[in-house]
């Protein structure tokens, strides 16, 4: 049997910001076929949404590149998650390039309010499609244990770009000077099991009044290219600290690498 008939030819729906990384994606195979969505909203500011040729995606398997960068964004784009595989999709997949509830996803005192986990149950209300429960695919994800607060009607698989950064890393003709930087010890749990072949040092976040001060807890980076690799990266002011602490310090070439 030719094992291209067992290849599954991808219909690609995108949100508005993400056209340029779908068209990126498809023209890396044949098998992705991209389609669009009318992105509009009516005279009140709520949207007022059309998916093209519906009727064409009966049997096919979709996928929705999504991106939840803004509050604003994220109504229209369940809208269309909720969606596509109502019609009569043979699979349904959503990639998520990132999980945007920050570290809110615990409660360290009563009256917090874990926005992760409501995240987690909006999406976890997704319908299922002809195929069953659709695949989520969400890339470095802030804690793996968030994989908990998904429920049993779709299936998440968390991915990440470090192979990417390693890849990229080893591929520099000074990869033998490269240090891993962690601003915390909270990256550094995250990511340095997948990052076990450059040296580290870890980096811990003292106050001094009303400043947060990073400060190198272990590890020396004198004379080497330094790549900070943080799991969470809102205002980057824990970066720049790193950064300015290892230039002033070390006397190093600083890089950035936030997930």
């Amino acid at each position: 049997m030719d094992k291209s008939q067992n290849k599954k030819h991808v219909v690609l729906f995108y949100c508005a910001e993400c056209e340029d990384l779908a068209r990126k994606v498809a023209s890396q195979s044949d098998l992705i076929t991209l389609q669009t969505i009318k992105w509009r909203n009516f005279d009140d500011g709520f949207p007022n949404i059309f998916i093209n040729n519906a009727q064409d995606l009966r049997g096919q398997h979709v996928a929705f590149l999504a991106s939840f960068s803004s509050q604003g964004v994220i109504f229209e784009q369940l809208s269309v998650i909720y969606a596509l595989p109502r019609l009569f999709v043979a699979s349904f997949t959503v990639v998520l390039p990132f999980f945007p509830t920050g570290s809110f996803e615990r409660m360290e005192e009563e009256g917090d309010v874990a926005t992760a986990f409501t995240m987690a149950r909006m999406l976890s209300n997704i319908p299922i499609s002809r195929g069953g429960p659709t695949s989520l695919v969400i890339y470095d994800i802030h804690a793996l244990q968030e994989r908990f607060y998904f429920g049993d009607h779709v299936l998440p698989l968390f991915e990440t770009g470090i192979p990417l950064l390693k890849q990229r890393l080893h591929q520099l003709p000074d990869s033998d000077k490269i240090v891993v930087a962690f601003p915390d010890d909270g990256a550094w749990k995250r990511f340095h099991k997948q990052l076990d072949h450059f040296p580290a040092v870890v980096c811990n976040k003292v106050r001094e009044g009303n400043k947060r001060i990073v400060r190198l807890k272990e590890g020396n980076p004198a004379g080497c290219h330094v790549v900070i690799v943080d799991d969470l990266v809102q205002s980057g002011g824990t970066l720049i600290e790193c950064q300015h602490g290892y230039i002033s310090d070390m006397q190093c070439k600083v890089h950035k690498c936030e997930s």
